[in-house]
C-alpha cells in the first residue's frame, strides 16, 4: 500500500558445527550484482529470518555453506550441516498461497444478486470482523504488517507521534510539549525536519585505504516520509565503465537515518568517491520522550555531556525491522535533541566521544543534535518585569527576558508601560509619620525623667548635708581597743545606696582623691558615731 515493500522471504534455518563454519545469504538483482545480504558464524540454533524486498524488480536468493576458512588437503568436518527446515516467498510471480486468509466483501448494496467477491481494503483500513467490511484505523494508530483483520492490527503510535494519512507509519510533526512542576514547555523543531547529514572519520583499512562513515537523518516532518536517502554507486561505476545502462541497479535505501560507507575519488585512483554498503538504522519512528528508556531501547545519556542549560534533552527514539545476525531485534537508533542558545538554528550533529563510530554495541546508535531552534517557545515564564522610579507623578514598567534566554519564538516581550504613582508611597508616609511620632515622644520621656531624677537628686544632697551638719563629732584619736577590752559594739551598714548615690560617690571620689565609707555604729548605750 506504501509502496515500500514488494515481497519478503522467511526461512528456518539451523547451523550444527564442530569449527568455523559459516552460512551466507546471498541477493542477486536482475542476474548482475550479488550482495550478502546476511551472515551467520558457527553453530546457531533453530530460528527464522525474513528479509524485506523494496524494489520491485527480479531478484534471486541463494544460500551458501562453507565448513571452514582454513585450507585443508582433505575433506574434514563433513558433519558440520546446515538445515533448511522451510522458505516462503511472498508476492512471486505464478506463486501459489501457502495459507489462506479473511478478505473484505463488497458492500451489499454493490454486491450482485447472490454473488460475492473480495476486494482490498484502502490503505489505512481493516477487515471488521463481524461485518468482514473495511474499516479505516482510529487516529493516530497505523496498521501493522499484512495481519488487516480486526481491529486490533490498529497498533497506537507511541508517545510525541502521529500516524499519517494512510496509517502505514508513526512519525513526529516537529512539534513536542512536555509538562515538568506545573510548566508546559512546547517546542517547534521545524528547523530540524530538512535532512541534515554527518560525516564520521576517516577510517583506514588494513592496506591502508580510506573511508568515511555518512548518516543521513530525516528527524521529523515530511508527512511521515522517509527523507533520509543513502544509495549505493559501486555497481553503477562498474557498469558504465563498461558501456552499459545500470541506473536499475543502484541500490538505494531509504529511511529516518541511513549509513552509507565512502571511499572518496583519491582513495584508490576512482575518478568520484564510491557509496556502498548503505544500511537502514531507523524505518520506524517509535516515539519521542524525556525518557531515556522506550521499547528496550536506553538512550544512555552518561555518553554525552551533562545538559547544564536546564531545559530536558528530547529523545527520538527509532528502530530497523531489518534483523541481523548480531542483531537479532534489528538495529536501533536514539537521536538526542538538545536546546544550546550558543548554536545556530540548524545546530550540530556529534556522535560519542566513546564510541566515535556512532555505536558500542553495533546494534544500537547514538546521536546528539545540538541546536539553538530546539529551545522551547517563550512563554510569561521567561521574563521578568523591572519597575522604575517615580518622576514625576509617573512610573515605567519594563520587560526583561531571564538571563541566559532559553526560549525562541512564541511569546513576545510586552511594550514598555507607564502608570500614575506617588513620589512617596501612602504606607511610607504612615511609616515615617508613626517613626517620628514615636521618636519624640521617646526624647519627651526621657527628658521627663531626666529632670525628676535632678530633682530627686538635689532634695538627696540637701538631706545629706543636714544631716552631717547635725552629728558632726569631734575626730577621734584612736579607734583602737585597750588590751583585755572585747567590743561592746555592733557594727551595722547603712542602708544598701542606690544607684544615683553609688554615681554620686563615684564622681565626690573623682574630685576630692580619697575614698569614704560610711558605717553606722550601734553601742550599748544607743550612742551613734559616724566615722568616716
Amino acid at each position: 500500500m506504501t509502496g515500500t515493500e514488494f515481497g519478503r522471504i522467511t526461512f528456518v534455518f539451523e547451523t550444527i558445527c564442530s569449527a568455523d563454519c559459516e552460512l551466507y545469504f546471498m541477493m542477486d538483482v536482475n542476474r548482475k550484482s550479488t550482495t550478502v545480504v546476511e551472515s551467520w558464524e558457527g553453530s546457531k540454533e533453530r530460528q527464522s529470518y525474513t528479509h524485506i524486498m523494496t524494489r520491485n524488480a527480479s531478484v534471486s536468493y541463494t544460500w551458501a555453506f562453507q565448513r571452514t576458512n582454513q585450507a585443508q588437503d582433505v575433506r574434514r568436518y563433513i558433519s558440520d550441516v546446515v538445515i533448511l527446515y522451510s522458505v516462503s516467498v511472498t508476492n512471486v510471480q505464478d506463486g501459489v498461497a501457502s495459507a489462506c486468509r479473511a478478505c473484505a466483501l463488497l458492500s451489499q448494496s454493490s454486491q450482485r444478486s447472490g454473488s460475492s467477491s473480495c476486494i482490498p481494503c484502502p490503505a489505512g483500513f481493516y477487515i471488521d470482523r463481524d461485518t468482514n467490511r473495511c474499516q479505516e484505523c482510529p487516529p493516530n494508530t497505523y496498521l501493522s504488517g499484512h495481519h488487516t483483520y480486526g481491529e486490533d492490527a490498529c497498533l497506537p503510535c507511541g508517545p510525541g507521534s502521529k500516524s499519517n494519512k494512510e496509517h502505514s507509519r508513526c512519525y513526529s510533526d516537529c512539534s513536542f510539549s512536555h509538562t515538568e512542576n506545573n510548566r508546559t514547555l512546547t517546542f517547534d523543531l521545524s528547523s530540524l525536519s530538512a535532512v541534515a547529514s554527518l560525516t564520521i572519520g576517516p577510517s583506514f583499512t588494513s592496506k591502508g585505504t580510506k573511508y568515511l562513515h555518512v548518516f543521513n537523518v530525516s528527524l521529523c516532518g515530511h508527512q511521515g516520509k522517509m527523507a533520509a536517502v543513502c544509495t549505493d554507486n559501486v555497481t553503477d561505476i562498474a557498469n558504465k565503465d563498461m558501456g552499459s545502462d545500470s541506473t536499475q541497479f543502484v541500490n538505494s535505501v531509504d529511511s529516518f537515518i541511513c549509513q552509507s560507507t565512502i571511499i572518496p575519488a583519491d582513495g584508490r585512483g576512482f575518478r568520484m568517491a564510491l557509496a556502498s554498503q548503505s544500511i537502514s538504522l531507523a524505518d520506524t519512528f517509535l516515539g519521542a520522550t524525556v525518557d531515556s528508556d522506550l521499547d528496550g531501547i536506553n538512550a544512555r545519556p552518561e555518553l554525552f555531556s551533562d545538559n547544564s542549560k536546564g531545559i530536558p534533552d528530547i529523545n527520538f527514539f527509532y528502530r530497523s525491522t531489518q534483523a541481523t545476525g548480531s542483531c537479532q531485534r534489528g538495529r536501533s537508533a536514539v537521536m538526542t535533541i538538545r536546546c544550546n542558545p550558543e548554536k545556530t538554528d540548524r545546530g550540530q550533529l556529534t556522535v560519542p566521544s566513546a564510541c566515535p563510530a556512532g555505536t558500542c554495541d553495533g546494534c544500537t546508535f547514538h546521536f546528539l543534535w545540538e541546536s539553538g531552534s530546539a529551545c522551547p517557545r517563550c512563554t510569561q515564564d521567561d521574563y521578568h518585569q523591572i519597575e522604575g522610579a517615580c518622576k514625576g507623578g509617573v512610573q515605567e514598567t519594563l520587560s526583561v527576558w531571564n538571563e541566559p534566554k532559553l526560549c525562541i519564538k512564541g511569546m513576545s516581550l510586552p511594550a514598555k508601560s507607564s502608570a500614575p504613582c506617588e513620589a512617596i508611597a501612602l504606607w511610607l508616609k504612615v511609616g515615617v509619620g508613626g517613626g517620628a511620632f514615636l521618636a519624640v515622644l521617646l526624647v519627651s520621656l526621657t527628658c521627663y525623667f531626666w529632670k525628676k531624677n535632678k530633682r530627686l537628686e538635689y532634695k538627696y544632697s540637701r538631706l545629706v548635708m543636714s544631716a552631717n551638719k547635725e552629728c558632726e563629732l569631734p575626730v577621734a584619736d584612736s579607734c583602737a581597743l585597750a588590751e583585755g577590752e572585747e567590743p561592746e559594739d555592733d557594727v551595722v551598714y547603712s542602708h544598701k545606696p542606690s544607684l544615683l548615690g553609688k554615681l554620686r560617690a563615684i564622681a565626690n571620689k573623682q574630685r576630692e582623691g580619697d575614698s569614704s565609707e560610711s558605717v553606722q555604729l550601734k553601742s550599748s548605750q544607743s550612742e551613734r558615731w559616724v566615722w568616716g
